[in-house]
C-alpha cells in the first residue's frame, strides 16, 4: 500500500438505518446525571441509590462461597427461563406473609424488575395501544413502555397517589391496554396509593378489562405508618400483573427480581424471557436461595428502617431549615425519595449546572412527565447520604435555588 493511500481520510461511517421504536426511546436523565455524580467531590442525591453500608456483605459473600462449594458446577450451568424453584417458593411464602397467596408456578423471576417492565411491555402492548400512568411517573417505566410506541394517559396525582375519580373519567372515554402504578412511595414522588384508592383502581380493572401493572420495589421500606396490602392481593379477577425486586432490600448487584400474575400472563411473560436471555443468572440465584433460607430476612428489613427513617427526616428538617420561601416537597413514609417544587417559576434543569458547580446533584423532574413535562419539579433522593451530608448537600442546594431567584 502506497504512502499516499494510507494517509488518505477514512470514510465518514455508514448511515445506520435504526427502528422506527428507537425514536420513542430517550436517554435516561438518571443515568446521564450519574455519570456526573460519581465524582467523589459531588454530594449526589440523583441516583435510586440504597446504602451499600448496610448491604449484608458477608451473609452474601458466604452463601456465594457455600454455593460453589456445594453445588458449583450447577449453579455455573445452565437453568430453566421460570427461574430457580427454591427461590420462587421463597418468593411466595413471603408474599403470602403480606397476604398476597400465589403458588410458585405464578412467579417468574427476572434480572431485576427492570426486565420485568420490558418483558410486559414486549407482551401486552402494540403501537398506539394506550398506557395510563400516574403525572408524574417513574422514568424508566416510561421510557420503555415508550420504545413499545404506545400512547400515554396521565392521571392526576396527589399526597394519596393516583387519583382514581380522574382516572374514572378517563376511562370512560378511552380504553386502557394497561395501567402502571408504584402503589408504594411511589418513584418520583414518594407518595403511597391510600386503601381507598387501591380498591378503587383494581375495581375500575376489573370493570373495564385493562391490566394493571402494580410495580413495588419500595414496599418493604416502610419506617412509619402501617403496611397496605398489595393491589395483587385485592384482586379476584385476574388483571394484575405485580413486579418486586431484592435490589433496594438485599443488593441491586445481584440482579433480581420477579413477576406474579395470573398464569396466562406469565406463560407469555416466560416465552418472551426465553427469547430476551434464557433465564437469569443461574450463580445469583442459588446462591439468593441459599441465604434466604438461613439469613434473618425480616430482621434485615427492620435493621434498614430505622436508618432510612432517619435518613428521610435529616433531609425534611434540612429542607425547612435551608430551603427559600415557597419551595414546597414530600414527606414519604418510606421508600427512597422525595419530590420537590421550586418557587418562583425556576427549571430545576437550568439549576443542574449551578448546583453542580457548588458539588451537589439532584434529578430534574421534567423527564418524569409522559405528555407535558413541569420544569419546576426535582426528585431527590435521601437513602444513599448519612445525615451531617444530607444536611451540608441540603444547605448547597438551597443556597443555589435562593441565588437563581
Amino acid at each position: 500500500m502506497s504512502a499516499d493511500a494510507m494517509s488518505a481520510p477514512l470514510p465518514p461511517p455508514p448511515a445506520y438505518r435504526l427502528s422506527q421504536r428507537m425514536s420513542r426511546m430517550k436517554t435516561s436523565a438518571v443515568r446521564e446525571i450519574l455519570k456526573i455524580a460519581e465524582r467523589p467531590d459531588i454530594l449526589s442525591f440523583a441516583g435510586g441509590l440504597p446504602a451499600p453500608e448496610l448491604f449484608p456483605l458477608e451473609a452474601i459473600a458466604k452463601a456465594f462461597e457455600e454455593t460453589f462449594a456445594l453445588e458449583g458446577r450447577q449453579a455455573l450451568q445452565y437453568s430453566t427461563t421460570e427461574g430457580f424453584a427454591p427461590l420462587r417458593e421463597w418468593i411466595c411464602s413471603h408474599l403470602a406473609r403480606k397476604g398476597h397467596h400465589t403458588t410458585s408456578d405464578q412467579v417468574l423471576i427476572t434480572s431485576g424488575s427492570q426486565q420485568g417492565l420490558d418483558l410486559v411491555g414486549k407482551v401486552l402492548l402494540d403501537p398506539g395501544d394506550l398506557v395510563v400512568v400516574e403525572d408524574p411517573s417513574y422514568l424508566a417505566a416510561l421510557q420503555t413502555f415508550g420504545g413499545y410506541e404506545v400512547d400515554f394517559a396521565t392521571v392526576r396525582s396527589d399526597d394519596a397517589g393516583m387519583d382514581t375519580d380522574d382516572l374514572a373519567a378517563l376511562v370512560k372515554k378511552r380504553q386502557p391496554k394497561l395501567l402502571y402504578v408504584i402503589p408504594n412511595f411511589q418513584n418520583p414522588k414518594g407518595t403511597t396509593l391510600s386503601l381507598e384508592r387501591r380498591k378503587a383502581l383494581v375495581r375500575l380493572a376489573q370493570e373495564h378489562r385493562f391490566v394493571i401493572l402494580e410495580d413495588d420495589p419500595y414496599g418493604e421500606l416502610r419506617f412509619r405508618g402501617e403496611h397496605l396490602p398489595s393491589l395483587a392481593s385485592l384482586d379476584d379477577q385476574g388483571v394484575v400483573l405485580s413486579l418486586s425486586t431484592f435490589s433496594k432490600t438485599l443488593a441491586p448487584g445481584l440482579r433480581l427480581g420477579w413477576v406474579t400474575g395470573p398464569r396466562p400472563l406469565l406463560k407469555v411473560l416466560t416465552i418472551a424471557k426465553q427469547a430476551t436471555d434464557l433465564h437469569t443468572a443461574t450463580l445469583a440465584q442459588r446462591a439468593t436461595a441459599r441465604l434466604l433460607s438461613t439469613f434473618d430476612y425480616a430482621g434485615h428489613i427492620a435493621a434498614l428502617m430505622p436508618v432510612y427513617g432517619e435518613r428521610a427526616q435529616a433531609m425534611l428538617s434540612s429542607l425547612e431549615r435551608h430551603m427559600p420561601a415557597g419551595t414546597k416537597w414530600t414527606k414519604p413514609d418510606g421508600g427512597m425519595f422525595l419530590w420537590m417544587e421550586l418557587p418562583g417559576g425556576l427549571d430545576a434543569a437550568m439549576l443542574l449546572p449551578r448546583a453542580v458547580e457548588q458539588k451537589v446533584a439532584f434529578v430534574p423532574g421534567a423527564p418524569f412527565f409522559a405528555n407535558a413535562p413541569q420544569p419546576q419539579f426535582m426528585r431527590l433522593n435521601y437513602s444513599n447520604r448519612p445525615p451531617d451530608l444530607i444536611d451540608e448537600g441540603m444547605r448547597r442546594l438551597g443556597a443555589v435555588i435562593a441565588d437563581a431567584l
